[in-house]
């Protein structure tokens, strides 16, 4: 299937307001920031994907417990995930990052053309204190590709703003949660911080709005078990960074 959609051309970009972020450029396009390589695949997952009923999208922000829920959702989804048999446990072999692709980047941003209908149903997707969080994860991004550090008070204010990538926050979080006043058959908002506090509570919250509610107490309790952070960190896939 051919983009209808125009690729971020040096013309496009010339045209789109600017601003600089972590020393990289950002663009303002349909009311959001985004960075010169991330807008192609962008346009062309907004013109060209079809979502289909069943589908299952995590849209949180980053740094806002995205990789947790990424590990939360196959779990539920596995009916051997309420289970002791681990033979087919995803998160054994794969890093949360790759059982939630997105469809920006690591489908349209891959493959100009892709073929999602080639995966199984239901699909699951993903599409894109938050601040201090996010400030050190791109202060040791930047570190590495020799841009150095950036200060919080310049961070901070560039965040109000809502320059930043996906930005701006407030907004993306407001028109999901209006959402799931309007439709909550529909969308689901969570609260990192209830996620916390009430894991058990959240967990089968989330299960019967997927459409998998749990049938025994031992299942809640197994599935809370296979996503934890302790067992996680000491995975091997999540210790190399990379599937084995």
């Amino acid at each position: 299937m051919e983009s209808s959609f125009p690729n971020a051309s040096p013309t496009l970009l010339g045209e789109l307001p600017k601003e600089t972020w972590w020393g990289f450029d950002l663009y303002n396009w349909e009311g959001f920031w985004f960075g010169s390589s991330f807008l192609s695949p962008v346009m062309a997952a907004r013109s060209n994907f079809q979502a289909s009923d069943d589908d299952v999208f995590l849209t949180s922000s980053m740094k806002t417990g995205t990789t947790w829920l990424k590990a939360i959702i196959p779990t539920i989804m596995n009916p051997k995930g309420r289970t002791n048999d681990d033979i087919d446990d995803p998160l054994l072999k794969h890093h949360p990052n790759d059982l939630l692709p997105s469809p920006e980047l690591q489908l349209f941003m891959a493959n100009p053309n892709p073929d999602p209908t080639s995966m199984p149903s239901p699909r699951l997707f993903r599409s894109h204190d938050t601040v201090v969080s996010l400030w050190h994860f791109m202060n040791s991004w930047a570190t590495a590709m020799g841009k150095g550090p950036w200060k919080m008070n310049g961070a901070f204010e560039s965040f109000c703003r809502g320059v930043h990538a996906s930005g701006p926050f407030h907004d993306h979080v407001l028109s999901y949660w209006k959402e799931s006043l309007r439709r909550p058959e529909k969308v689901l908002f969570l609260r990192y911080e209830d996620l916390k506090k009430d894991p058990m509570g959240q967990v089968k919250k989330l299960a019967s709005f997927l459409g998998r509610p749990f049938a025994k107490e031992e299942e809640v309790d197994k599935v809370l078990w296979r996503y934890s952070l302790e067992r996680l960190k000491n995975l091997e896939v999540n210790q190399n960074g990379v599937d084995p």
